[in-house]
């Protein structure tokens, strides 16, 4: 049985792939959602016999894109990986300069970006295009079903084409994995209500409210004050009989201030971003958040970029990219893709006072600073470091030849009779400097 010709980049003689050009869109669903809806997505994306995403990506699309601080989360954690420096590194440990072009174009920025997404969507896939240069299509979310591994045709499909038919096609998602934003639209759409809710109180407590009583017998009088009112402005206006009995509840005793509809946005864009970034504190700062407790979220997000920044490079080093790569004609064999280290300003920051300490008390490597705090190392490294050595023993020299003079002067000047038994020396302030110098020099690195 012959062998079917694979479609990739470096078989530009294979019939290419056109899932993308084939695939039918359709407007993205802006009508009104609520929980409901949100619900009824949920059921559909989760169902075990005929799953389908469609609604729940028109969901999606509709709180990310009206929702700023949502927006604003995601933005940030994708930022934290695709703004750290990534590198290629080959077979023998050498950095490959050729790589840099193709890490530097906003092609390939774009295809991190897409790698995030699939966190906070639960699903993305893309279809590289055959040619000499880097290029890749992005396939709509509401035509992937990455439960049967398939790419739809139209959203409303119960079956679509299978991934392992289309060698240029990447799809990356786990069966009925939701993302992250399975978790924020519930805040998102109740978020949303309570704008409203705060518009409306504005609408009707912002503006002064006209309430006019009349005579419910006198229709004259009636009529020219409604006239009178609609000629005197746009604001609230109320016309009751004096012969009724009116009262106003709305409220406004205990919400004066708009505070209950305030607190409870505040509220859903907390838990958003907790949910997107682990804390609330390095996006909005509470009223009891201080120095150390925002030290403390800053290390937790940390935390969540080196998880994301491993999970990028793991599909940038996985065998179907690499090849995709290679079939464009870039050096990749044996090599792989590394982010830059990430280094935390506070750990560094404490390490540095605990070697300050051993250098008085161990040797230490001069490398070892270099690599530790990211310090580059100087060309002429060798001739600096006689010339510190020198500086340091010419100051040693000093501190003995005033300590010896100092001996001298105090032997002299005192009388005989009054001179201190011998035994231990009593320890003056110059002697300690000396000490203390002396124990630094000797063994610290510089």
């Amino acid at each position: 049985m012959s062998k079917k010709k694979e479609n990739t980049p470096s078989n530009p003689e294979g019939k290419p792939s056109i899932v993308v050009q084939e695939i039918k869109l359709v407007a993205p669903d802006r009508s009104r959602k609520d929980v409901g809806k949100l619900k009824k997505a949920i059921e559909s994306a989760e169902s075990v016999y005929l799953p389908n995403r469609y609604q729940l990506m028109d969901l999606y699309h509709d709180v990310v894109t009206i929702d700023g601080h949502l927006s604003g989360l995601l933005e940030k954690r994708t930022k934290a990986v695709t703004n750290k420096k990534l590198t290629f590194i080959d077979a023998s440990g050498k950095k490959v300069d050729e790589m840099d072009k193709l890490i530097g174009t906003t092609k390939f920025e774009r295809l991190l970006e897409i790698f995030m997404d699939r966190l906070y969507y639960g699903c993305a896939a893309v279809e590289f295009i055959v040619g000499a240069k880097f290029d890749f299509a992005e396939i709509d979310r509401r035509h992937i079903r990455p439960e049967k591994r398939e790419i739809a045709i139209s959203q409303f499909d119960t079956k679509g084409v299978s991934v392992d038919e289309l060698p240029s096609v990447l799809l990356i998602g786990e069966p009925y994995e939701l993302g992250k934003l399975l978790q924020c639209s519930m805040y998102a759409l109740y978020k949303r209500s309570g704008f409203g809710d705060f518009a409306q109180y504005v609408e009707i407590f912002g503006q002064p409210v006209r309430v006019v009583k009349y005579d419910a017998y006198d229709q004259k009088t009636q009529e020219d004050l409604r006239k009178v009112l609609n000629e005197s402005g746009s604001s609230l206006v109320m016309m009751i009989p004096k012969q009724a009995d009116f009262e106003m509840l709305d409220g406004k005793t205990s919400n004066g201030t708009g505070e209950l509809q305030e607190r409870l946005i505040n509220c859903c864009n907390q838990e958003m971003s907790v949910a997107i970034l682990g804390n609330s504190e390095t996006t909005t700062s509470s009223k009891s958040s201080g120095y150390a407790q925002a030290e403390v979220h800053a290390d937790q997000q940390m935390e969540i970029t080196a998880s994301d920044l491993r999970y990028v490079e793991n599909l940038l080093n996985d065998e179907f990219m690499l090849n995709i790569l290679a079939g464009y004609g870039y050096p990749v064999e044996g090599g792989h893709f590394e982010f830059e280290k990430e280094k935390n300003p506070y750990e560094l920051q404490a390490r540095l006072n605990m070697d300050m300490q051993l250098a008085g008390r161990v040797p230490i490597d001069d490398d070892y600073f270099y690599e530790t705090y990211g310090i580059p190392k100087p060309k002429n490294y060798d001739q600096l470091k006689k010339e510190q050595e020198a500086r340091r023993q010419a100051t040693l020299d000093a501190l003995r030849n005033a300590q010896k003079g100092n001996g001298k002067d105090e032997d002299e000047d005192e009388p005989r009779d009054k001179k201190k038994p011998k035994g231990k020396k009593p320890e003056d302030k110059e002697s300690k400097l000396f000490q203390a110098l002396s124990d630094f020099f000797g063994f610290a690195p510089w």
